[in-house]
């Protein structure tokens, strides 16, 4: 069968990179059955020959305007699909769809007719947000990050910055790799308008955000980026509960070794593209 990704190396290494990743969330444990999703910007990738391919599918809304987004293409998962699956075969268990003219809906246009997570608005909102500021980010990444959501479970890791301060003060790592912390939002029914504006709320000061009691949304260069930073959030939340589990509250690094680093390395506080 004839696929999008045929004679495209740049679009087809994108997609691999999406397998990778997908495979690395199931080994982890934070994709359970059709747990996460992930959709990456292509468009850099569309040719000619792609603009002209005709939609697969009925047009479907996305249920809100996206201004930004108008012609742009992305590379989805599919909604009941498994990361397991996907790491294996990532053109069935996602398409490649097109936003049109009218910047409120979307069209499959390859390889299947496979309909898009239903965390999309959320997904795609970041998406346009990202474009509006002109940022290199393109990945968005949704995944289940075991320690990381029972962290959400404690109220006291959900007030103002002190999830933050606790994963950074875990490990140096974390402040490096993750320098943007982490931010919080309040619970809110999945797939919601209300769970995808305050997602963006937060987006526009971290890199990853973590949605109580459900699971983590992160930005990145590419997906692989978004790994990271989320892998790196959640090895401080695994330290911490390991320490927990000898008995104690663990110290941390002080206030005063957290700046040093900070300063030493020169660490962004905003995003740095």
């Amino acid at each position: 069968m004839k696929s999008i990704l045929d004679n495209r190396p740049g679009l087809k290494a994108v997609i691999d990179q999406i397998a990778e990743v997908t495979g690395y969330l199931w080994q982890k444990g934070w994709a359970e059955r059709n747990g996460g999703n992930i959709t990456v910007n292509v468009t850099e990738f569309v040719d000619e020959e792609i603009e002209a391919m005709p939609a697969i599918a009925p047009v479907k809304q996305i249920g809100m305007v996206l201004p930004q987004l108008k012609g742009k293409y992305f590379y989805c998962k599919g909604t009941g699909k498994r990361m397991r699956d996907l790491a294996r075969w990532p053109m069935q268990n996602g398409s490649i769809v097109r936003i049109c003219d009218d910047c409120s809906s979307y069209e499959i246009i390859a390889d299947e007719p496979v309909v898009p997570t239903s965390e999309l608005p959320t997904h795609l909102a970041l998406q346009n947000y990202l474009l509006e500021t002109g940022s290199c980010y393109k990945a968005t990444l949704h995944t289940h990050p075991i320690e990381l959501v029972a962290m959400s479970h404690i109220q006291r890791f959900l007030r103002g910055d002190e999830m933050t301060r606790v994963l950074w003060s875990m490990i140096p790592e974390t402040l490096a790799f993750a320098p943007l912390g982490i931010g919080i939002v309040p619970y809110a029914l999945p797939s919601s308008v209300e769970l995808a504006e305050a997602t963006l709320e937060q987006i526009k000061t971290h890199d990853v955000v973590l949605w109580e009691k459900h699971g983590t949304v992160a930005v990145g260069q590419d997906i692989m980026d978004a790994f990271d930073q989320t892998d790196v959030l959640c090895k401080a939340a695994n330290i911490y509960m390991c320490a927990r589990n000898m008995g104690s509250e663990p110290d941390g690094m002080t206030e005063a070794a957290i700046r040093e680093v900070q300063d030493v390395f020169h660490l962004p506080k905003t995003r740095p593209c």
